[in-house]
């Protein structure tokens, strides 16, 4: 058995953070996600959300465990705010880790996440809404096996009373389709409805596709990674959501 890579966020924070918290403050609340791993057999996945509130400055951090199969939260994100905007930024993420190990190690999340393909935030030329990634051998062979991700949005429905919020239009949705380059495509995603959760919806991007350690050779699921844009105090707030790619 792979030891745990949940205990291994925390020596992460040292090397990551201290720019994060040196960082000053932007229009709006653009969230960064850490991908924390997936268990053994590839259904489990857990990433976390983190960032500086816009408006108030608090730093904050959300904990998300994924059953890929099911497509849902086990159980509920542990959602972790320091009401301090001079508090640092790796003491609130610290805090919701070890409010999340129990439930982290439950789901024995023992394979480290791979990041397949990312739409970098610094990156130009790129739009957001398609992504394609492969399998690889060692980084200096072009990828094989090529597939390509596309999103859409439209307008949706929602429980939030965002008009209330100021957003004149309808919230929106997104479909997300999987196609191979024989030109087969699939969609693996479509909202019914905006979950109450993503709060009053504006915008989508691709994000990022993550995976299991070699999980094309262990045929496990992938995890698309979307960024979601809501009304926030200063400007859009970035969170994300995940769509299973299942082999």
């Amino acid at each position: 058995m792979r030891p745990s890579v949940a205990p291994a966020v925390s020596v992460r924070l040292a090397a990551s953070l201290f720019c994060l918290c040196a960082a000053p403050a932007l229009a709006g609340d653009a969230a960064a996600i850490d991908p924390i791993g997936f268990s053994e057999d590839g259904r489990y996945f857990a990433y976390e959300e983190y960032g500086i509130q816009d408006g108030s400055g608090f730093p904050y951090s959300t904990v998300y465990l994924i059953d890929l199969v099911a497509d849902k939260w086990v159980g509920l994100p542990v959602r972790e705010r320091i009401d301090d905007e001079s508090a640092r930024l790796n003491t609130v993420r610290e805090a919701a880790l070890a409010r999340a190990k129990p439930m982290l190690d439950k789901a024995a999340l023992a394979l480290p996440a791979e990041l397949v393909a990312l739409n970098a935030d610094g990156e130009t030329g790129n739009d957001g809404l398609e992504l394609t990634y492969g399998s690889y051998g060692n980084g200096l062979t072009p990828p094989q096996d090529l597939q390509t991700l596309t999103l859409t949005t439209f307008a949706s429905t929602s429980t939030q009373p965002c008009a209330s919020y100021g957003m004149e239009e309808p919230v929106k949705g997104f479909a997300l389709t999987l196609a191979s380059e024989t030109g087969d495509a699939v969609e693996i995603h479509r909202d019914a409805a905006v979950p109450a959760s993503r709060g009053c919806v504006s915008d989508y991007r691709i994000h990022a596709v993550m995976a299991p350690f070699h999980w094309r050779y262990d045929a496990m699921p992938a995890v698309a990674v979307i960024s979601v844009y809501t009304v926030g105090f200063e400007g859009p707030d970035r969170r994300f959501v995940t769509v299973p790619i299942l082999p």
